[in-house]
């Protein structure tokens, strides 16, 4: 019997610098914090976020491995972002100095979509 799902609980990204970081997704972004805790036998921060129905995961170790490659490594590709003005949201990222590329098509559904960058290079797609 399949499984039934009924939504995407949370999203885990590893972050070479809390502080950075925390800046970036609250300060930014703009998502609220539900949680911050030290956790001693990792010796790393868990940061919970919240993003609508889903929760944003960030851990923060010391010294994490580097990303194999970009963006092509095996795992999560990139976190896409639903938007309804792009061209605003795009505005107010490269204010804030958020590295972002052109707003273009996507192939298949001819939405507007484009990537930006959290400080780490983790690839985020906002898509309208």
């Amino acid at each position: 019997m399949p499984l039934k799902f009924t939504q995407i609980h949370h999203v885990a990204i590893i972050v070479s610098n809390l502080a950075s970081a925390k800046h970036f997704y609250v300060d930014i972004l703009g998502l609220p914090i539900i949680r911050e805790h030290y956790r001693p036998e990792k010796n790393d921060t868990k940061l919970d976020l919240q993003l609508d129905n889903c929760q944003l995961e960030i851990f923060a170790p010391t010294h994490p491995p580097k990303r194999p490659s970009f963006p092509e490594a095996c795992g999560l590709r990139h976190l896409a972002f639903k938007t309804t003005n792009i061209e605003a949201e795009v505005a107010y990222l490269k204010e804030q100095g958020v590295r972002c590329e052109e707003i273009r098509r996507d192939t298949f559904t001819n939405e507007k979509m484009t990537f930006f960058f959290d400080p780490d290079g983790l690839p985020l797609e906002l898509h309208e």
